[in-house]
């Protein structure tokens, strides 16, 4: 892999109003996990998403098309608003690596969105691996373990909803042991097509879930949506 790749996915973030909640329900899921003797790996807030399209490793001089794939998509699709609630783990409660929050759209406006995503970038070469599933990742845990117990009195709360206004497409990138999020293109849900493309603040994950290299053999084992691949609900 070349160091001009880049490792992309396309997401939305929760509002500030979401990730509060969601920060509030991990920190008394931290205190009953440490009493559990768990190790759990907590998402900093500041990097809650919902990712729309994993697509992995990119080279450079795919981003054009790409970005102009992501702008037909989203022409004509109007800003939606999704609900964050329900707690959960892939690939279950009882075998977890992953502990996630579930989120719900009228009319399943946001699946739509990502299955419109998926198959306009499988178009480009981008595999298509799932169907989409969607939730924001609190958590990881280094080896599968029983969660249920940790989650069960937040396991039906309800937390906030997100108006999401545009998607973005984002890439993981290290920065001195640091895995940031950058914002490589926005593009704005609206009536006319409307994409704009800026670079946004880094979004910065502390270094306890940073991967230890870019070498994709192992930078890949944590996805940026949070579900290691092979893993189904």
């Amino acid at each position: 892999m070349t160091r001009e790749a880049r490792r992309l996915f396309v997401g939305v973030r929760v509002s500030v109003g979401t990730a509060n909640a969601l920060a509030g329900a991990v920190e008394t899921l931290a205190r009953r996990a440490g009493a559990a003797k768990l190790a759990i790996r907590w998402v900093p807030p500041t990097l809650y998403h919902v990712t729309l399209k994993y697509l992995g490793w990119a080279q450079e001089e795919t981003l054009t098309a790409l970005c102009d794939r992501l702008a037909e998509v989203v022409d004509g699709t109007s800003p939606l608003t999704f609900s964050t609630a329900r707690l959960g783990a892939f690939p279950d409660r009882a075998r977890a690596s992953v502990v996630w929050a579930g989120v719900s759209s009228r009319d399943d406006a946001l699946g739509d969105l990502a299955r419109r995503i998926d198959a306009a970038t499988a178009e480009l070469g981008f595999s298509s691996e799932r169907p989409f599933v969607g939730h924001v990742t609190l958590g990881r845990l280094a080896a599968p373990a029983d969660v249920g117990d940790v989650l069960l009195p937040l396991m039906e709360q309800m937390f906030s909803d997100t108006k999401v206004p545009g998607v973005s497409l984002l890439e993981s990138t290290l920065k001195s042991g640091v895995l940031t999020y950058e914002e490589r293109a926005f593009f704005e849900l609206s009536s006319a097509k409307t994409a704009s493309k800026r670079q946004s603040p880094s979004l910065q994950l502390g270094p306890q879930g940073a991967p230890s290299s870019l070498d994709p053999s192992s930078h890949d084992i944590e996805t940026d949506d949070g579900w290691p691949r092979g893993h189904s609900p």
